[in-house]
């Protein structure tokens, strides 16, 4: 049995759970989510969701630990919701934003100007001495995920110096320089 599938999601006060047709759908103050599934069975009982499969066959053993995975993080997001930073490193780099269109510096011969997505709410901070920040905030972990590894993309951060655009807190493998 999967040790994360078996395990059932408690719904907190606030949010709805409704399960039809192969589609679970979870409404909070933040949002509305839906989900299809197939090869599990859902049900909503006495505020918790669990997921259950009917045999140990690859495919469901497989999707079970991944949709229980999948509800948890859409009740967590409609209800709480998800923050993804980025740390802009490098001379002369820069982000500021004017609405939901996010303008990046990244030593290009030009800048970059991303449309985001409107359930992504958008905030740069800019102080003096310090990187730039990039700061993304959803109730969908998955739409926040890719926005972020989208700007990450534009100049991954490089092993040498250390220059690029990368998530606050993530660690780099560094590497020596030529050897005088």
């Amino acid at each position: 049995m999967s040790r994360i599938g078996k395990n059932p999601v408690v719904i907190p006060a606030g949010v709805t759970v409704e399960v039809a047709n192969g589609i679970i759908t979870v409404k909070g103050k933040n949002g509305q989510l839906t989900q299809e599934f197939s090869d599990v069975t859902v049900t909503v009982e006495d505020g918790q969701v669990q997921v259950d499969r009917s045999s140990d066959h690859k495919d469901q053993r497989a999707k079970h630990g991944l949709y229980r995975s999948l509800i948890n993080n859409m009740i967590i997001g409609v209800n709480e919701g998800f923050t993804k930073s980025l740390e802009l490193v490098g001379v002369g780099y820069r982000a500021s934003n004017q609405g939901q269109k996010l303008d990046l510096a990244l030593g290009y011969s030009h800048n970059i100007v991303l449309e985001i997505a409107p359930e992504v709410t958008l905030e740069t901070i800019s102080e003096k001495g310090k990187n730039p920040i990039v700061k993304l905030t959803s109730f969908d972990k998955q739409l926040l995920g890719q926005v972020a590894a989208k700007i990450r993309g534009f100049r991954k951060p490089e092993p040498y110096k250390g220059k690029g655009v990368k998530f606050v807190g993530e660690v780099l493998r560094r590497k020596a320089g030529k050897s005088a």
